[in-house]
């Protein structure tokens, strides 16, 4: 069989790039065979180096909610390449795409733009730390918040136990500034404050886990948080670089009527090119240098491409507002669709699901914290994710990653992926 150009080029790669790629997941470590070189994309789909058509629900991990290519943001990155492409110096759209933010997130009086959404959280919880002079911070197991030191730390379940480097290269001193809990354990919660509360700088949480899969927040969660940093003068950090702008016009604090101290932001707010930001209370935000003593600063903050590529993707959204529940509704039929079709098969599966958002877990039990979303069956999924994309659906190669619908997803895309689902479940059964 001759080889793919997929193939060649990974085998160069490894020799250049740790792994062969410049993210983990990319390298179908966890789904076996190797990644596809994508050449374009154009709405829906991705076309790979080979030719190959793919219906895409990765959607650059989340950024893509208007699908690929869209018109209008290209013409807007294209009007801003011919200006130039980086100044290091103030600019009018850093203004107007700060503006459409505030606007959208009654909790953000000021917002600073950054480059990632690492870079966004990393810079948060600097901030927390700056503006109450503790040091100590509270995670959940299963929310990711980027790369940074203190947040690749994992606790544990007993709050009790000091933390420990959850990587290599993590300082053991940073562990034990770092307490992680179980998702969605209120009790977990309000034991961890009464033992660590008066030196807690934040608490930060996806109020959608959407990096273990997708975990909504059960009923009372956020609230508790709200409630129980606000008593102990802890800044209550929203990681929304996921849901902000996924979910509906702003973020999922708009949804659940919780405001937190501080926001971050990522993806979607730059509609494809490296963005980031973190906003909250002038308070706060008024901590950052120049303005106060945190020290915060980025060679491409602001850049003018990313700021003209998300301040026309927050447009085109704006307009579509509206929209947004029909979105989340397709998102529902499809993954009702997707829910029969294994149980007519006795495949034990669970689908959750957040506006556009889903994630299929291979698992007879509800998945509500990463214990129950780790416990799903990894193996299943890789055999599933291999089918699909041998049918032409491109999903994350993950079982703990989202699956993103966009504008973009036509009524035959998700018919086709309905039918590439069946044909994979009848291959399935046999192997089970």
């Amino acid at each position: 069989m001759m080889r793919s150009r997929s193939e060649d080029l990974f085998e160069t790669a490894e020799k250049l790039l740790p792994g062969g790629v410049n993210s983990p997941v990319r390298a179908f470590r966890s789904v076996g065979g190797i990644p596809r070189f994508i050449d374009r994309a154009s709405g829906s789909r991705i076309f790979d180096v080979d030719g190959r058509e793919y219906i895409d629900y990765v959607g650059s991990w989340g950024p893509m909610i208007l699908g690929h290519a869209h018109p209008q943001v290209q013409e807007a990155i294209r009007k801003a390449v011919e200006r130039g492409t980086s100044y290091g110096a103030p600019t009018v759209q850093e203004i107007a795409l700060a503006k459409t933010i505030i606007d959208a997130f009654p909790s953000i009086e000021k917002i600073r733009m950054v480059s990632s959404g690492t870079e966004a959280a990393m810079s948060a919880i600097r901030l927390a730390r700056g503006y109450t002079g503790r040091e100590k911070i509270l995670k959940f197991e299963g929310c990711y918040h980027g790369h940074a030191d203190s947040l690749l730390v994992k606790a544990g379940s007993g709050i009790a136990t000091l933390g420990i480097p959850g990587s290599p290269g993590v300082p053991a001193c940073l562990a034990e500034l770092t307490i992680t809990l179980p998702y969605n354990s209120t009790e977990a919660f309000r034991a961890a404050l009464d033992r660590h509360g008066k030196e807690l700088a934040c608490v930060i949480v996806e109020p959608v886990a959407g990096n273990m899969g997708v975990v909504e927040p059960a009923p009372g969660f956020l609230e508790t948080l709200r409630e129980l940093t606000r008593q102990h003068g802890i800044v209550l950090i929203f990681d929304e670089v996921i849901t902000g702008f996924r979910l509906a016009f702003g973020g999922f604090q708009n949804l659940c009527g919780i405001e937190p101290d501080l926001t971050c932001l990522g993806k979607i707010i730059g509609g494809g090119l490296p963005v980031g930001a973190f906003g909250g209370s002038q308070a706060i935000m008024d901590c950052l240098a120049p303005a106060g003593p945190v020290y915060q600063a980025g060679t491409l903050s602001g850049n003018p491409l990313a700021m003209a590529a998300g301040l026309a993707t927050l447009e085109i959204l704006g307009s579509r507002r509206d929209d947004y529940a029909a979105l989340n509704h397709r998102t529902e039929e499809l993954c009702n669709a997707i829910q029969r079709l294994f149980g007519a098969a006795d495949i034990p599966l669970r689908i959750n699901r957040a506006g556009s958002l889903f994630t299929l877990f291979f698992s007879d039990h509800d998945v509500v914290n990463y214990e129950t979303a780790s416990s799903s069956n990894a193996d299943r999924y890789a055999v599933f994710f291999r089918g699909m994309l041998e049918r032409g659906i491109y999903l994350a190669p993950s079982a703990f990653e989202a699956a993103f619908v966009s504008f973009a997803h036509s009524d035959e895309d998700l018919e086709k992926t309905l039918q590439a689902c069946a044909e994979t479940i009848e291959t399935m059964k046999g192997g089970l």
